[in-house]
């Protein structure tokens, strides 16, 4: 049983691992990804932008005489075609699965929960983002820009718009950038929480046991840990 990522600061990870062990699997957790997020802690979107490098400030101020952005609340099927034009433009891979995406960006326009950020420059479509908000907490899904955009610095004037939105009009308490350690991600966040991977083998089973014998020869601590667990 592979389940990843988990996030434990809620102790999601600790508990499924605890269980497993108690049900005389051998599980460990491992670090597998992190996940940076923005705990805004009472601050405006002013407040916010003086605690950002002096650089992304720097940016946001020049490059927004050339950009302009539009934030749809609410699902519409050529604001979402232009997302889809932005992102197939863009250097990200292909859309694995998009009639699920826009379906779940159309039921998030209905429940009006969708922040879907587009950016333009004199006219032609450079940048787009796919948000959602719910619960007090932003979280940015899909971002992407074209060629054109990449001068400009269109997608993070377009995260600037969107940050100004959800922190000063929808007034969350947390931004949540999803997983992935991408250096940009630094500068828009201030905290980093660690996702771990539970590995779980039932060693009553022989199907597991070449996967369980290597697991134990790279980290014999697992399985220690987990007969200790046992009792």
């Amino acid at each position: 049983m592979s389940l990843g990522p988990l996030a434990d600061d809620d102790g999601t990870a600790s508990a499924l691992l605890a269980a497993f062990r108690s049900a005389g699997w051998v599980a460990a957790l491992e670090a597998c990804d992190v996940n940076h997020v923005l705990d805004l802690r009472g601050r405006d979107y002013a407040a916010y932008l003086a605690d950002r490098p002096g650089r992304l400030r720097t940016t946001i101020k020049r490059k927004s005489k050339k950009v302009t952005c539009e934030i749809f609340s609410d699902f519409h099927q050529h604001a979402w075609q232009a997302y889809e034009q932005v992102y197939a433009a863009s250097w990200k891979p292909e859309e694995g699965l998009p009639a699920m995406l826009r379906e779940f960006a159309s039921q998030e326009g209905e429940a009006g929960r969708l922040r879907l950020g587009l950016a333009y420059h004199e006219g032609e479509l450079v940048a787009a983002q796919f948000w959602t908000v719910e619960n007090g907490t932003a979280y940015i899904h899909k971002l992407a820009h074209t060629d054109a955009g990449q001068p400009l610095s269109a997608g993070t004037v377009l995260s600037a718009a969107l940050f100004r939105h959800v922190i000063d009009n929808d007034g969350v308490l947390l931004v949540d950038f999803g997983t992935g350690d991408d250096a940009y991600k630094r500068d828009w966040m201030e905290q980093v929480r660690t996702r771990y991977r539970l590995l779980a083998y039932d060693p009553r089973q022989p199907r597991a046991w070449p996967r369980l014998a290597r697991k134990l020869l790279r980290n014999p601590r697992a399985y220690l840990a987990s007969r200790q667990a046992r009792g």
